[in-house]
């Protein structure tokens, strides 16, 4: 519902825009047990760009075993398209014992580190006030932090006008709270960046307004748009879906795409928006920003 609402801000923006649609996530999964298949994922590599509505289980639905569709879906195509992830991996031992022992481990390469960090410091030179700063937690994770912060120290030499930073990632939940304009660009890895963005989406505005890119710089594959909440199953087809983060990815996308132009004004739209999400509705809400642009 949120995807559909924010291809209709995209046209009415004036961008000419092709889709094909994908029936995956939940319902496709209990229907007939598929996923995403090596043929469907070659496909999604030949568009310029995927715009994702969310997906997941109902709250309590235990039909779908908890990550096959996280797995399965979102890390396949970001994994598979080259996005830029982080992976974590882990095992358990002894196994439903008083004795089990359950491993999580994050792996970091030197190669996946400094393309991440690369891209954010290109994108932190672009700010009226460049500053980046690096969020870990060095003093407990201390071999991962520290290839993060040996990195980010060599390549900030090749960026001095960029204010660099570090802080500790509890102490980063203080400030984005406190102080949230101390901060330009935040580089982090994968697990600390999805707990951050959460929080910084609640403290401007709410979740149902943050907007997310996983990025193939080198556009060697398509990038992904998609809102940061979750699949709301219990309001589906009432009309009362917020999708104003769903907008928003499309804004992401278009920039992505070279439609500065356009994306400008739908983001101008979504700031400017003052109407009350709960009473005007999914449609009311696409309406308003349509007459706005």
């Amino acid at each position: 519902e949120v995807t559909r609402a924010a291809l209709e801000v995209v046209r009415a923006a004036g961008v000419a825009i092709e889709t094909t649609n994908y029936e995956l996530g939940a319902a496709r999964y209990l229907a007939d047990g598929f996923v995403l298949d090596d043929a469907t994922l070659e496909e999604l590599r030949g568009y310029d760009a995927i715009l994702l509505g969310a997906i997941g289980p109902a709250i309590g639905d235990t039909r779908i075993p908890g990550g096959v569709l996280e797995r399965g879906l979102l890390l396949r195509m970001r994994f598979g398209l080259d996005l830029y992830i982080n992976y974590r991996e882990g095992g358990v031992l002894r196994h439903g014992t008083r004795h089990e022992i359950a491993t999580q481990g994050s792996v970091n390469t030197r190669f996946g580190v400094e393309r991440c960090v690369r891209y954010a410091f290109e994108r932190a030179s672009m700010l009226a006030r460049p500053k980046l700063t690096l969020v870990h937690k060095t003093n407990v994770l201390t071999f991962a932090g520290e290839l993060w912060s040996r990195v980010v120290r060599e390549v900030g030499s090749e960026y001095p006008k960029v204010e660099v930073d570090y802080n500790h990632v509890d102490a980063a939940c203080i400030y984005l709270v406190e102080s949230p304009e101390r901060y330009g660009i935040i580089v982090t890895d994968n697990l600390f960046g999805d707990i951050l963005s959460d929080l910084a989406g609640a403290v401007t505005g709410g979740i149902g307004y943050a907007a997310s890119a996983n990025l193939n710089p080198e556009r060697a594959s398509a990038s992904l748009f998609e809102p940061v909440h979750g699949a709301a199953h219990d309001i589906a087809g009432t009309g009362r879906a917020n999708p104003l983060a769903a907008v928003s990815s499309a804004v992401l996308m278009l920039e992505h795409l070279g439609e500065d132009e356009a994306a400008s004004k739908i983001a101008r739209a979504v700031q400017e928006f003052n109407g009350d999400v709960a009473t005007l509705g999914t449609v009311g809400v696409t309406n308003q920003l349509i007459e706005r642009l």
